[in-house]
Order: C-alpha cells, then sequence, then structure tokens
C-alpha cells in the first residue's frame, strides 16, 4: 500500500507562483506512474500533469508553459506552478498507480492523497 501527502498550497496573486510536494510512504517502489488532478467544486477532477513510467510528462492544455512536473528522490513529485491565473483556483490531488502511465481519470487511480488547496485571487 502507498501513502501520499501532499503539502505547499496556499494563498497567491494573479501572475504569482507555487510550488506542490507530494511525499510517498509505504511500498513507494512499487508506483509506475505519479500524476497532479485539481478539482474545482461541482466539476469533475481534471489531471494536471503526470509522471509517466517513461519519464515522458503529458500536460493539459490549461497549464501547458506554466506548469511543470517532476519527481525527486523516494519518488517525491512536485508540481512547479508559475503565471498562475483565477481559474487555477481548486483544490489540488496527487496520485500515483502500478500501471506504466497514469489513467485520465481521478477514480481510475490507484493511491490518492487527501489534496491541497490552492487560491489565486489578488
Amino acid at each position: 500500500h502507498v501513502q501520499l501527502v501532499e503539502s505547499g498550497g496556499g494563498s497567491v496573486q494573479p501572475g504569482g507562483s507555487l510550488r506542490l510536494s507530494c511525499t510517498p510512504s509505504g511500498n513507494i517502489y512499487s508506483i509506475d506512474c505519479m500524476a497532479w488532478f485539481r478539482q474545482v467544486p461541482g466539476k469533475e477532477h481534471e489531471r494536471v500533469a503526470s509522471f509517466n513510467s517513461d519519464r515522458s510528462t503529458p500536460y493539459a492544455e490549461s497549464v501547458k508553459g506554466r506548469f511543470t512536473i517532476s519527481k525527486g528522490a523516494k519518488n517525491t513529485l512536485y508540481l512547479q506552478m508559475n503565471s498562475l491565473k483565477r481559474e487555477d483556483t481548486a483544490m489540488y490531488y496527487c496520485a500515483a498507480d502500478l500501471r506504466l502511465t497514469c489513467p485520465l481519470r481521478f477514480v481510475d487511480v490507484r493511491y490518492r492523497g487527501q489534496g491541497t488547496q490552492v487560491t489565486v485571487s489578488s
């Protein structure tokens, strides 16, 4: 089993930056892909970016060129978010799976964190 804990959320003005972290514990070396999802109340979860087993990193169109996903030691996952917009306001979730590429749907991912809130406002 794998547990995921997100950190780094907060409030920021439009144009600002935040860096999210996701620290896994448990059987971390069983993980093959990891991803960041986000959800706005009343809407479906959106996959923001994923880090697949072949090191490919697909991004949602809405964040391309602004967000960067990366992975560090012990499968710690990061999301560097620059040029933040009001529409980036959401709860951000870390996810991990045993498959080579992460599913597009949050409900299909094997391991999910509790989320960290990101609010972009002036």
